[in-house]
């Protein structure tokens, strides 16, 4: 069991004064780590201590921070697998996955590492006897809010970015994954001078309290009405909100492709992770031609999957992140059955400890189902029949989120349709995972604003600011 600290202005075990809280393993019940609850008065003084500490690690020079987060990453990688296992106790994430998120981690403070010193500003032509240039600046003091369901791959993202590009950060990891934040806290305040990141834990209103301080960023993943709460602190102080939000994301099934392959890549979309990643295919649009051997397979595939607890190296679904998450699971697919759907698989809550929710397959369902409208986060596949292509993309365009969508077809012209139509960040075809590195999209809606990855996320951590250089009135400086 784990017994959580949170850094404040460089020192460990700062702060606390708000009690603690317990938080349990989603798979038995059993304890995992004990979390202090920072008062707004902390979260004023770590956003003080940075605030403090902004001045000088903005004017180290780029290369010596990029060597920082290079050694931080090091770090991170050597304590990889304590990250993994309590990202997996904590969350119920698959060991096996718990480890990809970790790698992921640290392949992104590596690549930020890398990038940053090469990210610079560009020269302006005016005047002959003028120099005129755009340089890039840090934006100061960043509050980096993250979610449970990808603890390590997210949070070192944002956390890279933002300290490679001279910013100082008050790190709020999700209540559900505390102690994975404070091992991830642990590695990198090594590796950095004292200051330059601080961690507050707590539940959101601690995140509320963050987003209310006078900071300069603030970088959130997570649901959608936290993310509309922190845009509406953000316009009262003024700072950036840089959001990535929840998604309903869509998957088309063409006419012509192979309707058990195309099963097979709806139930890695739809069950990966339990259904808890903010790309996960959230509702399938079907056409006639191929549903009813789609459907079959894709209900074979979901009876077949392995589900236990995150630790056993079978298993392929885990527990959800908490029973209190699973019952807004099955309220959805609930109110779906009681307005016409039919559950073909699933659908119901197991016996035991945990919180366990079998991967579930839903047909005859309607674009106005909550199941179908709002966000799941869930192992749970709703299915929808189109008569048409042009039907599939029109229907799935039409959603309060924006922020991936894929399409399953072998046709060319309805690939570049789908990519120029669809009204959201990614757009991927006959994939529902995978990319080249370094790919950075924006959502849209309900699913957040700016860049959440890529290089670009750099770029959202600076400010620019314009000098003109020109010399006095005798020609001499």
């Amino acid at each position: 069991m784990w017994r959580i600290e949170q850094l404040i202005g460089g020192v460990w075990g700062a702060g606390g004064e708000g009690g603690e809280f317990v938080v349990p393993d989603p798979a038995t019940g059993t304890d995992v780590s004990t979390v202090p609850v920072a008062t707004e008065a902390e979260v004023a003084k770590a956003v003080g201590a940075a605030r403090d500490a902004a001045a000088a690690w903005a004017a180290t020079d780029p290369a010596e921070r990029a060597a920082a987060l290079r050694r931080a990453a090091d770090a991170v990688a050597a304590v990889a697998e304590d990250l993994a296992q309590a990202t997996t106790a904590e969350m119920g994430k698959p060991l096996a996955d718990a480890r990809g998120g970790v790698a992921a981690g640290v392949d992104t403070l590596r690549q930020y590492a890398e990038l940053a010193p090469l990210r610079g500003g560009r020269t302006l032509h005016g005047r002959r006897d003028s120099v005129d240039f755009m340089a890039p600046e840090p934006r100061g003091v960043v509050a980096v809010i993250t979610p449970w369901n990808d603890p390590v791959a997210v949070a070192c993202g944002l956390l890279g970015a933002a300290l490679v590009t001279g910013n100082v950060v008050v790190f709020k990891p999700s209540e559900r994954a505390p102690a994975t934040g404070w091992l991830l806290a642990r590695a990198l305040d090594g590796e950095l001078p004292a200051g330059v990141l601080s961690l507050l834990t707590g539940d959101g209103r601690v995140g509320a309290a963050l987003a209310a301080q006078e900071v300069d960023v603030v970088a959130h993943v997570g649901s959608t009405a936290t993310g509309r709460a922190i845009a509406a602190a953000c316009a009262r102080t003024g700072a950036k909100a840089l959001l990535e939000n929840g998604g309903s994301d869509p998957l088309v099934v063409d006419a012509d492709v192979d309707p058990v392959w195309a099963a097979g890549q709806a139930a890695m979309g739809a069950f990966a992770n339990a259904g808890q990643l903010c790309v996960a295919v959230e509702r399938i649009y079907v056409h006639r031609a191929v549903a009813d051997d789609f459907v079959s397979a894709l209900v074979d595939l979901a009876r077949a999957m392995r589900v236990g607890p995150g630790q056993d190296g079978e298993t392929e679904i885990g527990p959800l992140v908490d029973r209190r998450h699973r019952d807004h699971v099955h309220g959805q697919v609930v109110a779906a059955a009681a307005e016409g759907a039919r559950v073909l698989t699933g659908g119901a809550v197991p016996d035991g400890p945990g919180a366990f929710y079998p991967p579930t397959v839903v047909t005859d369902c309607t674009d106005q189902m909550v199941l179908v409208r709002e966000e799941t986060f869930g192992p749970v596949a709703p299915v929808l029949l189109v008569d048409s292509f042009s039907e599939a993309l029109g229907r799935a365009a039409c959603s309060p989120y924006g922020l991936a969508a894929t399409v399953l077809t072998g046709s060319m012209s309805h690939a570049q349709r789908a990519w120029r139509e669809l009204p959201v960040g990614t757009v991927k075809v006959n994939a529902v995972f995978g990319g080249a590195p370094g790919g950075a999209a924006q959502p849209r809606r309900g699913s957040g604003q700016g860049f959440g990855y890529g290089p670009e996320l750099l770029d959202e951590f600076t400010t620019t600011k314009v000098v003109h250089l020109r010399p006095p009135a005798n020609g001499h400086w």
